[in-house]
């Protein structure tokens, strides 16, 4: 149960979650918001070959991560959860790995932000299956947002690929 207490009972929700629930949404949430911010640090920074392509790849990534950051929290807040997404608390907790300073050439970004998007894959799957045990609704948001970062990935990755 979450420290902060509703004080009208005819507003609780009827599902409320338990600390490890929201410790695990959380997480997501940490993460994927994480994403959206070094995803548009890596956008604004782009140079190099096929760059008009990658800056709206990125955007997509972006918008992505923001939807389910939006989801997230506001599915936390259904279930009597609270979500934190202080900028504190994201530098501090995030799996996501810091972005490059100044220029970054397309390759360079391709790897990174592939890097970012599989660590933010690395914790929703990690989260899965404890939060399917423990409300299956929640767990749908997961499968989701796995589902089109997987595919974000796959599409990024795909640009530095060669075959020999």
């Amino acid at each position: 149960m979450s420290k902060h207490q509703v004080k009208n009972p005819a507003v609780i929700p009827t599902f409320t979650a338990s600390e490890t629930l929201a410790a695990d949404l959380q997480r997501a949430l940490v993460d994927i918001t994480a994403l959206s911010l070094v995803g548009k640090q890596v956008h604004w920074n782009l140079v190099g070959p096929n760059f008009r392509d990658l800056h709206l790849n990125l955007d997509e990534v972006v918008d992505i991560a923001r939807e389910g950051s939006d989801e997230l929290a506001e599915r936390m807040r259904a279930i009597n959860a609270f979500p934190d997404g202080r900028p504190g608390t994201i530098a501090s907790q995030t799996t996501v790995p810091e972005a490059p300073e100044g220029a970054v050439i397309t390759a360079d970004a391709v790897d990174y932000i592939v890097s970012a998007i599989n660590a933010v894959v690395t914790t929703l799957r990690d989260i899965h299956d404890a939060v399917d045990e423990a409300d299956p609704s929640s767990s749908g948001i997961l499968e989701d947002y796995t589902q089109r970062l997987e595919q974000q990935s796959w599409f990024l990755s795909a640009q530095n690929y060669s075959v020999n």
